[in-house]
């Protein structure tokens, strides 16, 4: 379980495909402090530590994950949002993240405000997933709140502080992005048929 409150920005180091699978290197400073088996959210798909050095550590994505992710299109030296599982107790920040991520979307617009910025995202409808307007809303493991919601686009504001901390500051129109819509929405939803909600 996580939070939405990314800890700290990796960088990819290598990558390597074994059949299906795609062995993910990331170096971090926390990587000293992790453990064998234990759960990192990757750009909000949580995945398995396998492997750990100083410096480094790794991960491996199945081709489920790589079919619902953006984690398929990572490069050698890009950067990832990280965060590790919640602790026992903690304060949550954020909101409740399971690490799962539901489908992916496009930015279709970034854009610079008077000191935050914008940014409108478009999802396939066709998978029955919803925003609310205040609702919450994980994106590439960022915990935001929804701003302005329709049937298959909806539009979040970033501070200061997440834009520098987070992959949105190299975020452009066009790019792809993982989605984790609220779980407890999707429970609502299941339980109301699918009706639709926007």
């Amino acid at each position: 379980m996580f939070t939405g409150i990314v800890e700290e920005l990796g960088r990819v180091k290598d990558l390597t495909k074994e059949g299906d699978n795609l062995h993910i290197s990331i170096e971090a400073h926390m990587s000293s402090e992790l453990k064998i088996d234990q759960s990192v959210a990757h750009n909000g798909v949580c995945l398995t530590v396998v492997a750990v050095t100083d410096n480094t550590y790794s991960v491996t994505a199945i081709q489920e994950t790589l079919n619902k992710s953006n984690l398929g299109s990572l490069k050698v030296d890009d950067l990832v949002n990280l965060e590790r599982g919640m602790k026992l107790g903690a304060r949550l920040d954020g909101h409740i993240v399971q690490g799962h991520v539901d489908q992916v979307a496009e930015c279709i617009l970034a854009q610079e405000k008077d000191g935050s910025w914008e940014y409108r995202f478009k999802y396939d409808p066709t998978l029955n997933n919803v925003t609310i307007e205040k609702g919450s809303i994980t994106i590439s493991g960022v915990s935001l709140t929804v701003v302005d919601s329709e049937i298959n686009t909806f539009s979040v504001a970033i501070i200061p502080y997440t834009y520098e901390h987070t992959t949105f500051k190299q975020l452009q129109k066009g790019d792809v992005v993982n989605l984790e819509f609220d779980v407890i929405g999707k429970y609502v939803k299941r339980l109301l048929g699918n009706t639709s909600l926007s």
